[in-house]
């Protein structure tokens, strides 16, 4: 991407937290918020209201490609299907985290995804409360780049010993006997946490603030911009079986390590 449309992105992302996001921040209604899939998969108005807005942007600034969201998908499904065709696509999140943006709190994140009959050219993960978004272009590194433009270099953790390394592993859509096995194995680990947010945990595990992460439910929205933000960073990612990861293979599982070496320590541990 040529630096003129990362600039106009990044405007696009803080300007729709700003009049879609930010405004709805604690200041939810009961009627604001529902639920789609069960109690874990709420939205709000402003989840919708964002997604409708950078759509529109994104269409106003790259009228050839294709655009899809988490949103939209949930109300047809058929538009995952768009993943694997020709031209460009982008993916949008217009909230991840939005269980914490329902209960008030800063933990949540806008997330876009460029996509090319599956491989990630290009991710954006910005944060509504401190104004700043990680970057990562295709084979150019990854960044985090200030409201006033300062851009500041991301790298994984250094690769360490399994029983030193910190980060989360999500479980909660496991199905048994992984769930069980996964838990009664996290005192492996030095530190354990879970922010209900991929947005967040990617930018943590990017910039070197941790050194695992591992998912089981991989829709686009949620992991390709952060898969891209990771891999740009130095880190080293897998599917749980060791293969390459698709934007377009939602049912599997990844886990991310600061090398190859780490990952499949880790694997051994808790994977196989």
């Amino acid at each position: 991407m040529r630096p003129g449309e990362i600039a106009a992105i990044l405007t696009l992302l803080r300007t729709v937290s700003e009049a879609e996001i930010m405004p709805k921040w604690r200041h939810l209604t009961a009627s604001d918020v529902r639920t789609k899939s069960g109690p874990q998969d709420p939205v709000t108005v402003a989840d919708e209201a964002a997604e409708r807005a950078l759509a529109a942007g994104l269409k106003s600034l790259f009228p050839d490609d294709a655009i899809i969201g988490e949103e939209a998908v949930a109300k047809d499904r058929s538009l995952l299907n768009c993943l694997k065709q020709p031209g460009r696509l982008w993916v949008i999140d217009p909230i991840d985290g939005t269980s914490n943006f329902a209960d008030g709190l800063p933990l949540f994140g806008v997330m876009l995804a460029l996509i090319e009959q599956d491989e990630i050219l290009a991710g954006f993960i910005h944060d509504p409360i401190g104004d700043d978004t990680a970057v990562a272009t295709a084979g150019n590194g990854a960044w985090m780049v200030s409201r006033d433009g300062r851009k500041r270099r991301l790298h994984v953790a250094q690769s360490a010993p399994v029983a030193e390394m910190t980060g989360s592993l999500s479980w909660r859509f496991m199905p048994q006997p992984m769930r069980g096995k996964i838990l009664s194995r996290l005192d492996r680990l030095a530190g354990v946490t879970d922010f209900r947010c991929a947005a967040h945990q990617y930018r943590l595990i990017a910039d070197g603030r941790c050194h695992v992460q591992l998912f089981r439910r991989l829709y686009p929205w949620d992991h390709a911009a952060g898969f891209l933000l990771h891999r740009e960073a130095g880190g080293y990612g897998r599917q749980f079986d060791g293969g390459e990861y698709f934007p377009s293979e939602i049912n599997g599982g990844l886990l991310l390590a600061p090398d190859e070496a780490s990952w499949r320590a880790l694997a051994e541990v808790f994977l196989q």
